[in-house]
């Protein structure tokens, strides 16, 4: 038994008295915070599918709480109150310091926002699309008193047509929110109302960018892209408004043109495919990530986006081993788990260049993957990845009932044999994992198909991660079959850790307190060449070292703590050389946890403020 007890009784988390986060702040919110009439990530929120005329409302909104005993039954009705409206800066949530408020959202309040919606000079041949990119977790829209819609889904991306009410003079915008956090069952990541430990301070409401659009009444709505370099191929499948002539034109890294596409859609035809021979396409990969830009014309429409041409699978190596490729030949992974956490915007960075100095700090300390954990980031995070060349592993968030911690925790940590030990296709084990509720079982489906659609085209997505150490598990097989169905290019990580079910292409497991070896498949099945799967450490680490004056709270939580920094790096140097010396015995990639400190864990690289990178600077 390599179990190390002692380290795994160290790791429990301890009842402590409650103690307020230190006020950290970021370098990025730091400045954001000295400049009032600074706007809030101001870039152009979705670049792969980009047009001249949007206006971002980031900045100051108005927003007030009010109490409501039945708020999970009234949010989608309730009136506007007439209550005492504050300012808020949006796109942060009233949780997070950069919001200016600090104040809780709780499952028995309700939310409000509003903002006046300067007219717009529209044609008469010109929509208007109020976009928001992420909204915690359920809320009402109305413009001008005249409900535009309902949403539900903290990572899912929804809009509206405003064109008539911007055309008229301008309206005043208002959104209530409801959000019952840890006490519901939706998708919510790593969010708890009780923060401590792995868990995280819950947030609520408007957390990603909220803006306008001005589109032609001929216009593109969406588009998916495949890039396929061994058919020297580009297909696209266009959703198209109104009727004009389509053509995309590919462009080299310079702008040069290298291909054209044209059609010519009949009337009322909304949707598009399109092949476009691209002759030798460069290849993407870390190192080398090369992006052909797109020009994409439909009547007066102009959009640009991009692609990469890239394969990723599991296939047999010349051992006969399955691995992880990318273009066909394996590729080691060397992963960092990524939360995706602020301690001044919590769930949302505080600018641009804030997302881009975790992911160049990923690639300085020599990794070429993220994990991105139970957390759904902003398409322009995407976009770094794709320019920058990191390959992401992308979870889906958790949901469900809180697990509780004999299945979801003690028992698989302290008894390899529960790593396969239960099915989740049952209804006593569905709620032993969380998965009880019917609602969320659809909901979770709903969103992961959501999920998938909407960031297959990004190149730098290599894997799926469907669920995550039994949290809000339920019918992996089911569900990995839906994924395959739904993007048949990317390998598909059923399971990560523990309950596996023998399907998808990948076995992950995590390894905390044991000693760095491999684990045998115990399966025979899944979809990988000649019916076999990569194998991956898909979490590991986690070793703690505490800094002073850079974290929140005056006690830390990890799976290893040690006394000075010359120790901690000599730990995980240790343990980053054994991991990589599993590649020789059949190990496709592995995670380490994690890029940052969140909170009580100090186990990242960098602090949770990101002002010393422990790696370098200690």
């Amino acid at each position: 038994m390599d179990l190390d007890v002692v380290r795994v009784i160290k790791s429990i988390p301890k009842d402590r008295e409650p103690e307020e986060l230190a006020p950290l702040m970021t370098p990025w919110g730091e400045a954001l915070a000295a400049d009032h009439d600074a706007v809030p990530l101001a870039h152009h929120p979705r670049p792969q599918l980009a047009r001249e005329r949007t206006y971002l409302l980031n900045g100051w909104w108005q927003h007030a709480f009010v109490a409501s005993p039945d708020a999970a039954d009234t949010w989608r009705i309730a009136r506007p109150p007439q209550a005492k409206y504050e300012p808020i800066r949006v796109p942060f949530s009233p949780e997070a310091p950069l919001s200016g408020v600090g104040r809780q959202l709780q499952p028995d309040e309700l939310l409000w926002y509003r903002r006046r919606l300067a007219p717009l000079p529209l044609a008469d041949d010109e929509r208007c699309i109020l976009h928001f990119d992420g909204v915690d977790h359920a809320c009402a829209v109305y413009l001008g008193g005249h409900a535009l819609g309902v949403h539900e889904g903290a990572y899912q991306p929804f809009s509206f047509d405003v064109t008539q009410e911007l055309r008229d003079g301008g309206a005043l915008l208002e959104v209530c929110v409801f959000d019952p956090s840890d006490t519901g069952t939706q998708q919510r990541g790593k969010q708890r109302l009780e923060r401590g430990g792995m868990w995280y301070t819950a947030q609520s409401g408007i957390w990603q960018s909220v803006w306008l659009e001005v589109v032609p009444q001929t216009h593109v709505d969406d588009l998916r892209i495949v890039a396929d370099p061994d058919a020297q191929q580009l297909r696209l499948k266009l959703w198209l408004e109104g009727s004009g002539t389509l053509t995309v034109d590919v462009l080299d890294a310079g702008g040069d043109l290298v291909a054209r596409g044209t059609s010519h859609p009949a009337q009322g035809v909304g949707v598009v495919s399109m092949a476009i021979f691209v002759r030798d396409p460069q290849l993407w990969a870390p190192g080398h990530p090369y992006l052909y830009q797109l020009r994409i014309s439909y009547g007066d429409d102009v959009v640009r986006s991009y692609c990469a041409f890239r394969t990723v699978g599991v296939e047999r190596d010349e051992d006969g081993v399955a691995r992880l490729c990318l273009n066909h030949r394996p590729i080691f992974c060397r992963g960092l788990l990524d939360q995706g956490y602020w301690p001044d915007g919590l769930m949302t960075a505080p600018s641009d260049d804030a997302m881009v100095s975790d992911l160049q700090r990923v690639r300085d300390w020599g990794f070429n993957m993220v994990r991105k954990h139970v957390k759904v980031e902003p398409e322009r995070w995407y976009w770094h990845c794709d320019r920058m060349g990191i390959l992401v592993w992308q979870d889906m968030p958790n949901g469900g009932d809180n697990p509780g911690d004999l299945y979801a925790r003690d028992l698989p940590t302290l008894f390899k044999g529960w790593w396969h030990a239960m099915r989740d296709d049952t209804d006593v084990n569905r709620a032993r994992f969380g998965a009880g509720d019917e609602g969320y079982r659809a909901a979770w489906t709903e969103n992961m198909a959501s999920t998938v659609s909407r960031l297959s085209n990004h190149p730098c997505v290599m894997a799926w991660v469907l669920f995550n150490e039994s949290w809000g598990q339920f019918d992996a097989s089911l569900a990995t079959q839906l994924c395959w169905e739904l993007d048949p290019t990317r390998p598909v990580i059923s399971t990560s850790g523990w309950y596996d079910q023998g399907c998808g292409d990948v076995h992950a497991w995590h390894n905390y307190f044991r000693g760095i070896h491999m684990f045998a498949d115990p399966y025979a099945g899944g979809r990988g060449a000649q019916g076999s799967r990569a194998q991956v450490m898909s979490e590991c680490g986690g070793y703690t070292w505490y800094v002073d004056g850079h974290s929140s709270l005056s006690h830390a939580y990890g799976y290893a703590a040690y006394e000075s920094a010359e120790e901690w790096r000599a730990a995980v140097d240790d343990l980053l050389a054994q991991a990589d010396g599993l590649e020789a015995q059949g190990l496709s990639g592995f995670v380490y946890t994690q890029v940052s400190d969140v909170e009580e864990e100090t186990n990242g690289f960098v602090t949770y403020d990101r002002r010393v990178d422990k790696l370098a600077d200690l």
